[in-house]
């Protein structure tokens, strides 16, 4: 540098803690790669990638939703600050900082109703389709499903808080409410279930 003082490094991106197949909770704990902790914070992690690539696809058809979706992205961090704080070891000070509450459920729960009032009846079983924008929020539904599937068994073994599962639950409904309003304000024809012939 020209004041003849060293550079600054950069942080590496690798840590080589996890080499030998185990991780550490936000508790300090080291647990597993397998353990379902960080199976259920993996599973999250892919929902929120997901949505972020249907709010990619949505942005570009000038979907008015997508600051939803990237407060449910922020929503899915504290998700998963809640999943890697194991109530079984967490300190209060841990459970403070990573507790969940029910207030953004009740917020998922007004956008619901909100998009299904503007809705046409449900009268089929809908595949996931109208659109790249519709079909990228019936994969993200599909991967918040799996993901609820994973938090469900820490809720019952009391290792995270019944509010995080609640959010995953009724994310699920609000993926699919939305993605059939953004087919219907992209003109795109949602594609029903149709039993083959025998």
């Amino acid at each position: 540098s020209p004041d003849g003082a060293a550079p600054e490094r950069a942080p590496r991106i690798y840590t080589r803690t996890g080499d030998s197949g185990f991780s550490s909770t936000f508790t300090g704990e080291r647990r597993p790669k397998g353990d379902r902790i960080f199976e259920a914070l993996g599973a999250t992690d892919e929902l929120s990638s997901a949505i972020g690539l249907a709010g990619e696809f949505s942005s570009e058809k000038g979907h008015t939703f997508v600051d939803q979706l990237h407060k449910v992205q922020c929503m899915l961090q504290d998700v998963g600050s809640n999943l890697a704080t194991p109530l079984s070891s967490a300190r209060e000070a841990h459970r403070k900082r990573t507790s969940f509450s029910e207030k953004p459920i009740l917020e998922l729960e007004q956008w619901i109703d909100n998009y299904s009032e503007q809705l046409p009846p449900l009268r089929a079983f809908i595949l996931p389709s109208g659109g790249r924008s519709s079909a990228a929020l019936h994969f993200s539904r599909a991967v918040c499903r799996r993901a609820e599937r994973c938090v469900v068994p820490l809720v019952q073994a009391g290792e995270a808080d019944p509010n995080v599962a609640k959010y995953l639950n009724r994310l699920s409904d609000y993926l699919f409410v939305l993605a059939r309003y953004a087919a219907m304000k992209e003109g795109k024809e949602e594609k029903i279930y149709i039993k083959p012939e025998p």
